[in-house]
Protein backbone atom coordinates (compact mmCIF):
# COMPACT_ATOMS: atom_id res chain seq x y z
CA UNK A 1 0.00 0.00 0.00
CA UNK A 2 1.80 3.36 -0.76
CA UNK A 3 1.62 6.32 1.62
CA UNK A 4 -0.52 9.47 0.89
CA UNK A 5 1.20 12.33 2.19
CA UNK A 6 -1.17 15.43 2.70
CA UNK A 7 -0.92 18.69 3.85
CA UNK A 8 0.19 21.55 5.48
CA UNK A 9 -2.47 23.09 7.71
CA UNK A 10 -1.21 26.87 9.78
CA UNK A 11 -3.49 28.32 12.35
CA UNK A 12 -2.25 32.08 13.52
CA UNK A 13 -4.42 34.37 15.95
CA UNK A 14 -3.03 37.95 15.84
CA UNK A 15 -5.26 41.58 17.30
CA UNK A 16 -7.84 39.79 17.56
CA UNK A 17 -7.91 38.00 14.06
CA UNK A 18 -7.59 34.16 13.85
CA UNK A 19 -6.61 32.49 10.24
CA UNK A 20 -6.17 29.19 9.47
CA UNK A 21 -4.75 28.33 6.08
CA UNK A 22 -4.02 24.97 4.17
CA UNK A 23 -2.09 24.05 1.05
CA UNK A 24 -3.82 21.94 -1.86
CA UNK A 25 -1.59 18.80 -2.19
CA UNK A 26 -2.60 15.48 -2.12
CA UNK A 27 0.58 13.23 -2.49
CA UNK A 28 0.31 9.61 -3.10
CA UNK A 29 4.06 7.64 -3.19
CA UNK A 30 6.07 9.95 -5.45
CA UNK A 31 3.58 11.08 -7.39
CA UNK A 32 1.16 14.34 -7.59
CA UNK A 33 -2.39 13.49 -7.67
CA UNK A 34 -4.53 16.79 -7.12
CA UNK A 35 -3.47 20.17 -6.83
CA UNK A 36 -6.81 21.59 -5.25
CA UNK A 37 -7.80 20.18 -2.65
CA UNK A 38 -9.58 21.63 0.08
CA UNK A 39 -8.53 20.19 3.75
CA UNK A 40 -10.15 23.72 5.48
CA UNK A 41 -13.82 23.91 6.50
CA UNK A 42 -16.11 26.01 8.40
CA UNK A 43 -18.61 24.32 10.61
CA UNK A 44 -21.11 25.47 12.96
CA UNK A 45 -23.08 28.28 12.03
CA UNK A 46 -19.68 29.73 10.51
CA UNK A 47 -18.00 30.46 14.30
CA UNK A 48 -15.35 27.32 13.92
CA UNK A 49 -13.01 26.80 11.31
CA UNK A 50 -11.59 23.12 10.94
CA UNK A 51 -7.87 21.91 9.04
CA UNK A 52 -6.94 17.99 9.01
CA UNK A 53 -4.13 16.50 7.68
CA UNK A 54 -3.38 12.94 7.37
CA UNK A 55 -5.60 10.70 5.28
CA UNK A 56 -8.88 12.81 3.98
CA UNK A 57 -10.98 10.28 4.33
CA UNK A 58 -10.62 10.25 7.91
CA UNK A 59 -10.54 14.05 8.26
CA UNK A 60 -14.03 14.20 6.84
CA UNK A 61 -14.78 11.48 9.04
CA UNK A 62 -13.25 13.33 12.25
CA UNK A 63 -14.87 16.80 10.93
CA UNK A 64 -18.34 15.35 10.75
CA UNK A 65 -17.89 13.96 14.35
CA UNK A 66 -16.59 17.00 15.47
CA UNK A 67 -19.39 18.90 14.14
CA UNK A 68 -22.05 16.67 15.76
CA UNK A 69 -20.46 17.39 18.95
CA UNK A 70 -20.04 21.25 18.45
CA UNK A 71 -24.66 20.95 18.26
CA UNK A 72 -24.50 19.07 21.14
CA UNK A 73 -22.40 21.37 23.05
CA UNK A 74 -23.62 24.69 21.42
CA UNK A 75 -20.90 25.64 19.94
CA UNK A 76 -18.50 25.30 22.81
CA UNK A 77 -15.26 24.74 20.72
CA UNK A 78 -13.11 23.37 24.02
CA UNK A 79 -16.46 20.81 25.39
CA UNK A 80 -16.66 19.65 22.22
CA UNK A 81 -13.03 18.68 21.21
CA UNK A 82 -12.49 16.85 24.75
CA UNK A 83 -15.70 15.17 23.80
CA UNK A 84 -14.56 13.93 20.88
CA UNK A 85 -10.81 13.17 21.89
CA UNK A 86 -12.84 10.62 24.11
CA UNK A 87 -14.61 9.05 21.58
CA UNK A 88 -11.81 8.93 19.55
CA UNK A 89 -9.30 7.01 21.60
CA UNK A 90 -12.07 4.64 23.24
CA UNK A 91 -14.18 4.02 20.07
CA UNK A 92 -12.67 1.11 17.91
CA UNK A 93 -13.69 2.82 14.56
CA UNK A 94 -12.56 5.83 15.33
CA UNK A 95 -9.20 4.83 17.10
CA UNK A 96 -8.24 2.89 13.39
CA UNK A 97 -8.19 7.44 11.64
CA UNK A 98 -5.17 8.73 10.82
CA UNK A 99 -5.50 12.60 11.02
CA UNK A 100 -4.79 15.35 12.97
CA UNK A 101 -6.91 18.37 13.00
CA UNK A 102 -6.89 22.11 13.70
CA UNK A 103 -10.11 23.90 15.01
CA UNK A 104 -9.90 27.33 15.93
CA UNK A 105 -12.69 29.67 17.04
CA UNK A 106 -12.89 33.29 18.16
CA UNK A 107 -11.27 31.61 21.65
CA UNK A 108 -9.89 28.95 21.46
CA UNK A 109 -7.15 27.55 18.68
CA UNK A 110 -6.77 23.98 19.77
CA UNK A 111 -4.84 20.62 18.09
CA UNK A 112 -6.72 18.06 18.46
CA UNK A 113 -5.09 13.71 17.76
CA UNK A 114 -6.46 10.68 17.73
CA UNK A 115 -3.94 9.69 21.09
CA UNK A 116 -6.28 12.17 22.97
CA UNK A 117 -4.11 15.10 22.65
CA UNK A 118 -6.08 18.40 23.04
CA UNK A 119 -3.12 21.37 22.77
CA UNK A 120 -3.69 24.79 22.97
CA UNK A 121 -0.31 26.37 22.42
CA UNK A 122 1.51 28.84 24.22
CA UNK A 123 1.92 31.03 21.35
CA UNK A 124 -1.06 31.87 19.08
CA UNK A 125 0.82 29.84 16.16
CA UNK A 126 -0.60 26.32 15.17
CA UNK A 127 0.74 23.80 12.56
CA UNK A 128 0.30 20.08 11.40
CA UNK A 129 0.62 17.96 7.96
CA UNK A 130 4.11 17.19 6.29
CA UNK A 131 4.84 20.94 6.25
CA UNK A 132 3.46 22.01 9.38
CA UNK A 133 6.82 22.17 11.33
CA UNK A 134 7.95 24.18 8.03
CA UNK A 135 4.94 26.66 8.22
CA UNK A 136 5.13 26.97 11.98
CA UNK A 137 8.30 28.17 11.85
CA UNK A 138 8.04 30.40 9.75
CA UNK A 139 5.23 31.74 11.39
CA UNK A 140 6.68 31.88 14.78
CA UNK A 141 9.80 34.26 13.33
CA UNK A 142 6.84 36.57 11.44
CA UNK A 143 4.73 36.96 13.92
CA UNK A 144 7.83 37.56 16.72
CA UNK A 145 9.46 39.92 14.47
CA UNK A 146 6.98 41.36 11.90
CA UNK A 147 3.94 43.97 12.25
CA UNK A 148 2.15 41.31 9.64
CA UNK A 149 -1.51 40.81 9.95
CA UNK A 150 -2.15 36.98 11.04
CA UNK A 151 -3.96 36.46 7.30
CA UNK A 152 -0.38 38.30 5.92
CA UNK A 153 1.72 35.60 8.08
CA UNK A 154 -0.42 32.61 7.12
CA UNK A 155 -0.04 33.45 3.27
CA UNK A 156 3.81 33.89 3.34
CA UNK A 157 4.41 30.82 5.80
CA UNK A 158 2.74 28.79 3.99
CA UNK A 159 4.46 30.00 0.55
CA UNK A 160 8.23 29.27 2.57
CA UNK A 161 6.59 25.51 3.74
CA UNK A 162 5.81 25.20 0.24
CA UNK A 163 9.33 25.72 -1.07
CA UNK A 164 11.10 23.46 1.21
CA UNK A 165 8.93 20.63 1.55
CA UNK A 166 7.91 18.26 -1.29
CA UNK A 167 4.41 17.37 0.04
CA UNK A 168 3.03 20.82 0.19
CA UNK A 169 2.30 23.31 -2.88
CA UNK A 170 1.62 27.34 -2.98
CA UNK A 171 -2.28 26.66 -4.20
CA UNK A 172 -3.48 28.37 -0.01
CA UNK A 173 -6.77 28.29 1.04
CA UNK A 174 -7.74 30.71 3.59
CA UNK A 175 -10.10 31.65 6.28
CA UNK A 176 -10.41 34.30 8.67
CA UNK A 177 -12.74 34.50 11.87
Amino acid sequence: MMEVRSTTILAVRKNGETVIGGDGQVTVGSSVIKHSARKIRRLYKDQVVVGFAGSAADGLALMERLEQKLEEFRGNLLRASVELAKDWRMDKYLRRLEALMLAVDKEHMLLISGNGDIIEPDEPVLGIGSGGDFARSAALALYRNTNMSAEDIVKESLRIASEICVYTNSNIVIEKL
